[in-house]
């Protein structure tokens, strides 16, 4: 189920012969919506770094001209725009952070505590080291970092500890291995929330490098925004939201270093304007599907050239 998909396609404010991003297909709810509302003429570009999700996109959408398909992280958003098009610009691009549900639904890639998996998390199939190596391999003063700094984990070096006495009798290999022995030695005090929570959230961001892709994905997305194009952004977690909020707030002001002089030089000016405050799912929306809870979509739009530039 998209999150948030009326309140998205208002906020990209889409024009029928438009250009536009979907930087996060997923299983395409959000892109179905776009495309329902672009002519002939339309064009619509969907990024996903998982290949099961392109696979999706190619027999759900592959047959219409209108659609092009990239198999990319966040980071590579500029390469795969000019493979469409050499320096293509957009009129409205989409983000929908973090994992999608038919990827924590699946017990073999390894990113849900509730059901038993291998300990994987990665979100390109096979690219770089998975949960399990890390837990297997780094040293407990990186175990701690990794938790406190992407999970927010108040008993960081408590499962820090925990886990690299036990690897020494056994390695961790399953989600739930990992997750049972969390809640044996730091049991969460939230009803409502499993003590293996963050730690899991953690080890997902570090494997993935998803913060880092964020940055570089909205550094690329800005570029490549036509004047008067959206970007909107959906994120899950306080340590997403912050970077989204400081980018468009950062974006949306005049370099701080020119503050009170006369005349403001262009790479310093202003590129984006905020568009409302941040929106979270309605009451209905979030019963229907749990997942969108902690929703949030923050808006922007770029501001014309020639008052940027």
């Amino acid at each position: 189920m998209p999150v948030l998909l009326d309140e998205v396609v208002a906020a990209l404010n889409i024009k029928t012969s438009g250009v536009y991003m979907d930087a996060t297909f997923g299983r395409g709810g959000h892109a179905e919506a776009i495309l329902a509302r672009l002519a002939v003429d339309g064009r619509l570009l969907c990024l996903d770094r998982d290949a099961e999700a392109i696979s999706w996109a190619a027999a759900r959408f592959g047959a219409d001209p209108r659609v092009a398909l990239c198999h990319a992280p966040f980071s590579q958003l500029a390469a795969c725009a000019d493979r469409v098009a050499p320096n293509l610009e957009f009129d409205g691009i989409l983000f929908d952070l973090g994992v999608s549900s038919p990827q924590l639904d699946d017990p073999a890639r390894g990113f849900s505590f509730m059901k038993d998996g291998p300990l994987d998390m990665r979100m390109s199939a096979g690219a770089g080291p998975s949960a399990a190596d890390v837990v297997n391999g780094a040293t407990q003063g990186e175990l701690v970092r990794i938790f406190r700094d992407f999970g927010e984990e108040r008993f960081a070096p408590r499962i820090a500890r925990a886990i690299v006495a036990d690897r020494r009798e056994r390695p961790f290999e399953t989600t739930l291995q990992l997750a049972g022995m969390i809640a044996r030695v730091a049991p969460s005090r939230e009803r409502t929330k499993h003590p293996a929570t963050r730690v899991f959230q953690a080890l997902r961001i570090h494997v993935n490098r998803e913060l880092l892709e964020l940055e570089l994905g909205l550094d690329s997305a800005l570029r490549r925004l036509r004047p008067s194009g959206r970007l909107a952004v959906i994120s899950f977690h306080s340590l997403e939201d912050r970077i989204v909020k400081q980018f468009m707030r950062r974006r949306s002001l005049a370099d701080p270093m020119y503050a009170g002089l006369p005349e403001i030089p262009p790479h310093a000016r202003p590129s984006l304007r905020l568009v409302g405050k941040a929106v979270v799912p309605q009451a209905g929306e979030a019963e229907r599907n749990p997942r969108a809870r902690s929703a949030r979509l923050r808006v922007a739009e770029r501001i014309e050239r020639e008052l940027a530039a």
